[in-house]
């Protein structure tokens, strides 16, 4: 089975970057463009943390109806790397399922949005990383990161990384986004975007319970 015709894999700098927002905004936008949307997460964890749950937050964003188990095929309440979680629970992640799990899904609609796990390089099974499924199933990337100090060391390692892999990049998003920016987070907008040769968007603190006042993100185009 090939890879959705259309869709976007979401990745982050690290951890708590905004990688959830960043692809329920996306998901939200195409599918207020009239886009039937599935979503995807490969594993989540922490479950047993407050708040809305990632893949709950993805299909709400899609309106979809899509099933936890069709949304996030490994679910796991400890809050650790998905390889670890899954071994403190006694098993382990099987790749095949993740692509056979995330292509079905995009299959069943007109665009997939896919949300990694932490960095790129985080494992989510021995000798398999999040790099290697945004790379199998070939979308394009959108990173979200930070964007105040010692952001541009770690979105500049990031590209470098999917680049190495032969994944196309969409875009940066630096989120959230301060109004009014101070000099730090537009000199690192810019330098990112030089430095980088990538375009980087921006989306600022967003009321996660409003998606009708969700900006749409330009890279949302490449999805449609």
């Amino acid at each position: 089975m090939s890879a959705p015709a259309a869709g976007v894999f979401v990745t982050g700098t690290g951890t708590a970057v905004g990688k959830t927002v960043v692809a329920a905004v996306l998901a939200h936008g195409l599918a207020r463009a009239g886009e039937q949307v599935a979503v995807f997460k490969p594993a989540v964890t922490g479950l047993d943390q407050p708040g809305e749950t990632d893949h709950a937050l993805l299909r709400r964003a899609a309106g979809c109806s899509q099933s936890d188990e069709e949304i996030a095929p490994y679910r796991y309440r400890a809050p650790a790397s998905p390889h670890l979680a899954a071994a403190l629970a006694g098993e382990e992640i099987e790749p095949a399922r993740l692509l056979e799990s995330a292509r079905a899904a995009g299959a069943r609609a007109g665009a997939l949005v896919c949300e990694g796990v932490g960095g790129l390089l985080v494992p989510l099974a021995p000798g398999y990383l999040v790099r290697d499924l945004a790379a199998d199933l070939a979308l394009p990337l959108a990173i979200a990161a930070p964007p105040g100090l010692g952001t541009i060391n770690h979105t500049l390692l990031t590209i470098e990384a999917a680049r190495a892999a032969g994944i196309e990049i969409a875009a940066v998003v630096l989120t959230p986004w301060p109004e009014p920016p101070g000099a730090i987070e537009r000199s690192n907008r810019e330098t990112i975007a030089r430095l980088g040769e990538v375009v980087v968007e921006v989306l600022p603190r967003l009321d996660l319970a409003r998606p009708e006042l969700w900006p749409t993100l330009g890279l949302g185009r490449i999805a449609s």
